[in-house]
């Protein structure tokens, strides 16, 4: 199965048929993705960043990733500046190819109950696979070193 198979896949059964949250949809996904276990207090932590999204804050898509660059760095032997700096760039690299880091943005209709089911799976179809590509290139850049 492709990456993008894989993406899809996996959004549909944690985001749409679980109703796991953007955060720990990402996170699942990417420690599948790439054979990294997340230690049960990262997805304890994820929890709360809903009300941050719901709030209109920082995306969960957003989060769910940045969690994921610390976690996979600190196991693949990364130093804080290294997790750092990615996180960095991933932020920009996100907002340049969707717009914005901001859940209100990405969002504009807010969380109603009026909104269609999963109004977000396209665009954490797209998160993700970018998502993957960005942390492959981490890693690899890494393992170039």
């Amino acid at each position: 199965m492709n990456s993008e198979e894989f993406v899809q896949r996996r959004i549909d059964q944690y985001f749409c048929d679980q109703e796991l949250t953007c955060t720990i949809s990402t996170l699942r996904i990417l420690s599948e993705h790439f054979n990294v276990d997340v230690p049960p207090a990262v997805y304890d932590a994820a929890t709360g960043m809903h009300g941050a999204g719901q709030y209109g804050a920082q995306c969960g898509l957003v989060e769910g990733a940045l969690m994921f660059l610390g976690v996979v760095g600190r196991q693949r032997g990364f130093d804080e500046d290294d997790i750092v700096n990615a996180c960095h760039d991933y932020a920009a690299y996100f907002d340049k190819r969707l717009g914005s880091l901001i859940c209100a943005v990405l969002r504009p209709e807010g969380f109603s109950d009026d909104n269609p089911p999963h109004l977000c799976r396209d665009r954490a179809c797209v998160a993700l696979l970018m998502d993957i590509e960005f942390i492959t290139k981490f890693l690899a850049g890494r393992s170039s070193s």
